[in-house]
């Protein structure tokens, strides 16, 4: 039985469920939105909104900013850089790769100062549709002041989206020489 028994378990031990966890975290700091199975977003949720909390205490008033520094800096894994990141030219070019996919540097710059305003809520979980394979449902996690608006979405502030043409001013067509 599972009474009271919140957590679920994705049929992985606890390193891997943890890890699992750490990993999708740190991919939405990193890149602001992930898409994953719907389950998985509402646990990950829990954990990006516990760390955002975390980091607005510490840079609160009277808070420890290094304490959360080191509390965030647990919990998220070091990026991974790929393929294309591996050889950089110069030592000064490495340094650089490695600042931008530092994720508590983006947490702490980035996010949580977008997120100020708020006092809880900071993600969102759009619903896609079902996965095709095993028809698992598919969904997206993202902060809910960074994120791009979807397709055919209005953005948050009203205006017109970026991709949309813009009205043209009617002008009179020529007429044809005689």
């Amino acid at each position: 039985m599972r009474h009271n028994r919140v957590a679920k378990k994705f049929g992985r031990k606890p390193a891997h469920r943890k890890a699992l966890m750490r990993n999708m975290v740190t991919n939405l700091v990193l890149r602001d939105s992930i898409r994953t199975t719907l389950p998985k977003a509402k646990e990950a949720r829990k954990d990006a909104e516990r760390l955002v909390t975390i980091v607005k205490k510490g840079l609160a008033e009277g808070g420890n900013p290094l304490a959360a520094r080191r509390a965030v800096s647990a919990f998220l894994q070091n990026a991974k850089m790929s393929k294309k990141w591996r050889k950089p030219s110069t030592q000064a070019e490495a340094r650089k790769m490695r600042r931008e996919l530092d994720p508590v540097k983006r947490l702490f710059d980035v996010v949580v100062p977008t997120l100020k305003d708020r006092t809880c809520g900071y993600t969102r979980i759009v619903k896609l549709n079902r996965r095709r394979g095993d028809a698992a449902e598919i969904c997206l996690l993202q902060w809910v002041t960074i994120a791009k608006p979807l397709a055919g979405e209005a953005p948050a502030d009203g205006a017109a989206p970026a991709d949309a043409e813009a009205p043209k001013a009617e002008t009179p067509a020529e007429e044809p020489a005689k």
